[in-house]
């Protein structure tokens, strides 16, 4: 329902469509914007990729990988959603957390789509303190990259 309709009146954050009075064919832009919740309400994605896979299941949701190609072409790190007919494409906006189905992760969006990764292990025990302290440090580099801790 993305494409074959204008929607003139969109929602400041997720582009969600906006009735107008008057308005005739309500029922595309009803369906357009319950396609849009379904997929940004808690999102959860497959994985990442750069072009649809060939049988999609209903509530499929992809993030758009570079360089996105067929029906994806131009929609590079955006939510892919599949309602069982077309695909629904979803801009990300500032905090946006994803769950990565593929890897059992969380990506947020900040200024860009982000990955964190598990830090290295403390080795040794020489100077164990120091190795905990560099430790301790990583995991907060980590939440503050997720947006669950402040950055500072």
């Amino acid at each position: 329902m993305t494409e074959p309709v204008a929607f003139d009146a969109r929602s400041a954050r997720h582009a969600l469509p906006l009735l107008v009075a008057g308005q005739a064919q309500k029922e595309f832009f009803v369906n357009e914007a319950f396609a849009r919740i379904d997929a940004l309400l808690h999102p959860a994605i497959e994985g990442e990729a750069t072009e649809p896979p060939g049988s999609p299941a209903p509530g499929e949701c992809w993030l758009v990988a570079a360089p996105a190609s067929g029906a994806w072409a131009l929609r590079e790190g955006e939510l892919a959603s599949w309602d069982g007919t077309q695909w629904t494409f979803c801009a990300p906006c500032e905090g946006m957390l994803l769950f990565d189905r593929s890897t059992g992760a969380r990506v947020v969006f900040r200024g860009g789509w982000q990955r964190i990764s598990r830090p290295a292990a403390p080795t040794g025990g020489a100077v164990v303190d120091a190795e905990a302290r560099a430790a301790i440090a990583a995991v907060s580099d980590m939440l503050a990259t997720l947006g669950l801790i402040p950055p500072f």
